[in-house]
């Protein structure tokens, strides 16, 4: 099959968030001055080490704006026993609607930046949003954030290496599936 996403795939659904898969979830924290913001967000990655900075993308809704308006947000890590909790967040409920509130999730405060955080998140990034670009198509922000701060919670630490199998991530394929980090396989580079 090939075809051109301008003329459509003809298939029941769309294949390309299926095909850029596994991808992890950006579980996107903000406050804004209608209240405080929770919501997932499949297009987000770490995108510079030093100094760390992230990227997220989506419609010009809640997040996006009070990113923008407030100049910082908080990426929230997935587990896989948040997976539920994660889902009722992405309800669209009316604007100032809490979302932390809607799907029964602890916050915290950040430390480096006004905004709430998921306080059981295995580790949640503070941002500093550094710019935003208007990508092609109706509703398409992407987000540029500095990481000030990160938080790691202490059982995902085994010997001074975060052990994603002690949390076992979430990640977002396409159409309605989700994948559990639950293997691991370590590949050295060569020298």
């Amino acid at each position: 099959m090939f075809y051109r996403p301008e003329d459509g795939h003809g298939l029941p659904h769309n294949p390309f968030p299926a095909i850029v898969a596994p991808r992890p979830i950006g579980w996107i924290s903000t406050r804004g001055a209608a209240g405080d913001n929770l919501a997932p967000y499949s297009f987000f990655t770490a995108v510079a080490y030093s100094p760390p900075q992230v990227i997220f993308a989506g419609d010009m809704r809640d997040s996006l704006e009070n990113a923008i308006a407030t100049g910082v947000f908080a990426v929230n890590i997935v587990e896989e026993a948040m997976l539920g909790a994660m889902n009722e967040t992405s309800a669209r409920l009316p604007r100032g609607a809490d979302e932390f509130l809607h799907a029964g999730v602890a916050k915290a405060e950040c430390v480096t930046i006004d905004c709430p955080r998921v306080e059981a998140a295995p580790a949640t990034l503070e941002c500093r949003l550094l710019r935003t670009v208007t990508l092609e198509g109706p509703d398409n922000t992407l987000a540029i954030g500095r990481v000030t701060g990160i938080h790691i919670r202490d059982d995902a630490l085994v010997e001074g290496r975060l052990d994603v199998l002690r949390y076992r991530p979430a990640a977002r394929l396409g159409y309605h599936d989700y994948a559990i980090v639950s293997s691991l396989r370590t590949l050295r580079r060569p020298g």
